[in-house]
């Protein structure tokens, strides 16, 4: 069931996007520099894009921003993460070492040989 609700909102998102894309056809054009520098400095870069790829590049570029972002932030946390687990690795394989392999009492020994022969 929750399979067919993310589809249904997949669908609508889709549908949501593609209208929002077909009402910003309009061309719009980007510039690298504003005008008097880029006379200035040669450079002439510009590009004739329609206004929906304006918005769905600046979404994207926002969520791309955002995770590089928290992953940079919670770099902290990974490495402790990383440290605290080979610390119990290490534990883990010196209580193996020093375990000993199960000894019986010699008094509880005799009790069971004795409980069993009766």
């Amino acid at each position: 069931m929750m399979r067919y609700i993310r589809y249904g909102f997949m669908l609508f998102l889709g549908l949501g996007l593609l209208v929002v894309a077909l009402a910003n056809r309009g061309a719009v054009t980007l510039s690298l520099l504003p005008g008097d520098l880029a006379r200035l400095s040669g450079i002439q870069a510009e590009v004739t894009v329609p206004v929906f790829v304006v918005i769905f590049g600046g979404i994207a570029a926002g969520l791309v921003i955002g995770f590089v972002w928290e992953w940079l932030r919670e770099h902290r946390y990974r490495s402790e993460a990383s440290r605290k687990a080979r610390d119990v690795a290490r534990l883990e394989r010196e209580m193996g070492r020093l375990r000993k392999p199960e000894q019986k009492d010699d008094v509880l020994a005799l009790l069971e040989d004795a409980r069993k022969a009766s």
